[in-house]
């Protein structure tokens, strides 16, 4: 498409209290920015019209911590817990990655992105073991047109030394000399709580930097308490910190983090397989903390927000109901709603990377990041009763329609209108050979397939063998 772009009768969810939900809505876009949003929308010369009658429209949804890299082995640690994770990449194998193979994860990672309408990515890339890893990212993700913000992390090292090395500046002047919306930069490293507080070198860094920092918190068993603790009590609790999975945390470090104006990544499907706690929305709601949602790493789990945001409204719904029945009560009304994680996925996401004056809502003279979902040809996208209830139930990336990054599109009629995926294609399957004939036969199955624990079998007294025609149950003699 060239020229203007009109989105016409759309069901357009703004994500702007003062635009609102429109039923019937147009989108004008010209340029980089959206320029109009309302009813009867007149095409200028040269516009190309959309038809998007029996669509939604809302804008590009934000991932706020997706382990990019991770995606080139994609779906292996599918029967991983936490720590079988951390003992394949911290442990044993998280060296053998070269910068290829970041930049392969990486490429494969942005395009999957942009095809199921998630428009900004915050790369989460602890697998730099050297600047030149970092460039290897960095080179993945200008290449696909999409919005990213590389989190700058090396989990091989420590943070306080690799933040302040000559080559780590080095590379900061290198990409990120002057602010590009396309491409940022912040600092990802987690506190240990070690009462040193050796980190606070890091934090020290992206505070002469002028970056937000990203940290695993509230991480069971890996990072807790202590670690918000000693953040505030040096001055390093700031509205510029992320809180990923936040899952695992006391009364106080909630409210030190909603004090200083931190916000949390809530990664539910992670949470819920992978062990670090419970999906924490329920608290953080209490606590009035801001959240966006986030995927963790296709390693494991899916890389859409559609799931992302169907996992957590119906974790923070059952934890509801649980907290209610162990009182002996019953919810009779939900307090988190579908437009809720809706906001989360986008909006949210924006404010969590101080983006949201650029993109995040449907309103005139933001950038034209948005998403139509929008799919003739499936049973299941109509009929559109309850916008926000269908994004969040109904539809899936196989429903995204369109897709624009900046006022490009990057996904047109279901298809994406992107080159590299016969080349992410090609550097990912290097990747795992490489990676597989590294590790040996033995190590990749064990990998692949982990041992499974003894499960016991609690015996039960009512055991019944034999049925009768009419379905009466027989007892046998000795039972």
């Amino acid at each position: 498409m060239t020229g203007p772009i009109l989105f016409r009768d759309a069901t357009i969810l703004s994500m702007d209290p003062a635009i609102g939900d429109l039923d019937g809505g147009d989108l004008l876009v010209r340029g980089e920015r959206i320029e109009q949003v309302g009813h009867n929308l007149e095409a200028p010369p040269g516009t190309t019209v959309v038809d998007a009658r029996g669509g939604i429209l809302l804008p590009g949804m934000v991932d706020t911590h997706r382990h990019m890299w991770q995606t080139a082995l994609r779906g292996l640690g599918a029967d991983w817990t936490l720590s079988q994770y951390f003992v394949f990449y911290y442990l044993n194998w998280g060296k053998i990655f070269r910068p290829e193979d970041i930049h392969a994860g990486n490429l494969l990672s942005a395009i999957e992105a942009l095809d199921a309408g998630v428009t900004t990515t915050v790369d989460w890339s602890h697998g730099l073991q050297t600047p030149v890893h970092g460039d290897a990212a960095v080179e993945a993700l200008r290449a696909v047109p999409g919005r990213f913000v590389l989190a700058y992390g090396n989990l091989l090292g420590a943070p306080w030394e690799w933040a302040n090395s000559t080559e780590f500046r080095a590379f900061v002047d290198r990409h990120f000399t002057s602010r590009d919306d396309m491409l940022g930069l912040q600092l990802a490293f987690d506190v240990t709580g070690d009462a040193a507080f050796p980190e606070k070198g890091a934090f020290e860094a992206a505070r002469e930097l002028d970056l937000r920092v990203t940290t695993h918190a509230g991480v069971w068993g890996a990072t807790g308490d202590d670690g918000i603790r000693l953040m505030w009590d040096n001055g390093f609790c700031t509205p510029g910190v992320t809180y990923v999975h936040a899952a695992t945390l006391s009364e106080d470090s909630y409210q030190r983090i909603a004090a200083s104006g931190g916000t949390a990544s809530v990664s539910t499907e992670s949470e819920q397989s992978a062990g670090q706690g419970y999906p924490p929305t329920w608290q953080l709601r209490r606590h009035g903390i801001p959240v966006s949602l986030s995927m963790d790493t296709s390693v494991w789990w899916s890389g859409d927000l559609f799931s992302a945001m169907r996992a957590t409204l119906s974790a923070d719904r059952s934890r509801e109901h649980l907290e209610a029945h162990a009182a002996g009560e019953t919810v009779v009304h939900n307090k988190l709603r579908a437009r809720d994680v809706v906001e989360w996925a986008t909006i949210g996401g924006a404010r969590a990377l101080g983006l949201d004056e650029q993109i995040g809502s449907l309103t005139p003279g933001k950038k034209a990041d948005l998403v139509l979902i929008k799919n003739d040809r499936s049973p299941v996208m109509f009929p559109v009763l309850h916008p926000y209830g269908h994004v969040v139930y109904q539809a899936g990336r196989g429903d995204v329609h369109t897709v624009l990054v900046n006022g490009t599109v990057v996904k047109r009629d279901h298809q994406l209108v992107v080159p590299g995926l016969d080349r992410a294609r090609a550097a990912v399957e290097a990747t795992v050979s490489y990676a597989r004939s590294t590790m040996g036969e033995e190590a990749w199955q064990q990998a692949r397939e982990p041992e499974i624990p003894a499960t016991e079998v609690i015996p039960n007294p009512y055991t019944y063998t034999d049925y009768t025609g009419d379905g009466v149950a027989v007892q046998h003699a000795d039972a």
